[in-house]
């Protein structure tokens, strides 16, 4: 495939993975829109890729603002004429969509200290889920119109371990990642006599921003939930950014997998295959 014929435009492009996955395509020749809610964000990540000789424009975008997202595609038709990647990337945890503990104790219910799951917000709740699903569909629905017919149009969006199974404590993105995984079935067979591919990423467990405090103590050692986790993936390592690489750019390339389309592709040390015995 000709990587310098393709423009690719990356929601939540300013975190951790999804400014890897930015740099990795860029290096390859795909010219990046580089979204983010945050436009310093943005441009610190389309910087970095010019920086080494690619291709990139920031744009700041709420992918819960309809207005905005019509509005910034608008402007990204503008600068790269056609598109033909599309990755939802936006996305992430809230912690009052969490319970505190892992499992239910009558006495929870009294107790100030501790979020049991009589004690979870529905409107935290919804947050968690818009910005996961919600966030995925209009997007999606904005940025789609213009990759019908287009040869190798491809979306791939972000799923998770918790969507197949659900992590303990974490209800709201567990079940907003679970809908993604049947958003993309769906979309899939919704456009398949168009030509538009959809597919999704599951990741494992990679140490970010936003799940430090989770995994890791303040002296750097891992959590007792981060053994769990290890003790659970038969690699017995967290996953690293580079191991997302090969499954990204393969179901961008439609010479590799052009007839992949409603997979949700684990990319998980083994964590789904292990039953723990």
């Amino acid at each position: 495939m000709d990587w310098n014929k393709k423009v690719a435009v990356i929601t939540g492009a300013g975190g951790v993975l999804l400014s890897a996955y930015a740099k990795e395509l860029a290096s390859k020749g795909v010219k990046i829109a580089v979204l983010s809610r945050y436009i310093e964000h943005a441009q610190h990540t389309a910087d970095e890729i010019i920086a080494v000789g690619g291709t990139a424009k920031a744009y700041a975008c709420d992918v819960l603002d309809k207005e905005n997202l019509i509005i910034a595609e608008d402007q990204i038709y503008r600068d790269f004429s056609q598109y033909h990647i599309l990755i939802n990337g936006a996305g992430g945890n809230i912690p009052n969509a969490n319970t505190t503990n892992e499992f239910f104790k009558p006495e929870d219910s009294d107790n100030p200290n501790i979020r049991s799951f009589f004690d979870l917000d529905s409107k935290e709740i919804e947050k968690v889920f818009s910005v996961n699903f919600l966030g995925t569909f209009l997007v999606t629905q904005i940025f789609a119109k213009r990759m019908i017919g287009v040869k190798g149009a491809t979306v791939i969006n972000f799923s998770s371990m918790a969507a197949k199974s659900p992590m303990t404590k974490v209800l709201g993105y567990s079940a907003a990642k679970a809908a993604i995984d049947n958003f993309t079935k769906w979309l899939a067979v919704h456009f398949a006599e168009q030509g538009l591919r959809v597919n999704a990423i599951a990741p494992g467990f990679f140490l970010t921003n936003q799940n430090k405090l989770l995994l890791t103590n303040p002296d750097g050692s891992l959590t007792e939930r981060s053994h769990k986790i290890i003790n659970r993936t038969p690699m017995r390592r967290f996953g690293q950014v580079s191991d997302l690489f090969g499954t990204l750019t393969w179901l961008c390339d439609e010479e590799a997998s052009g007839f992949v389309t409603g997979s949700v592709i684990a990319v998980d040390g083994g964590f789904q295959a292990y039953s723990g015995v």
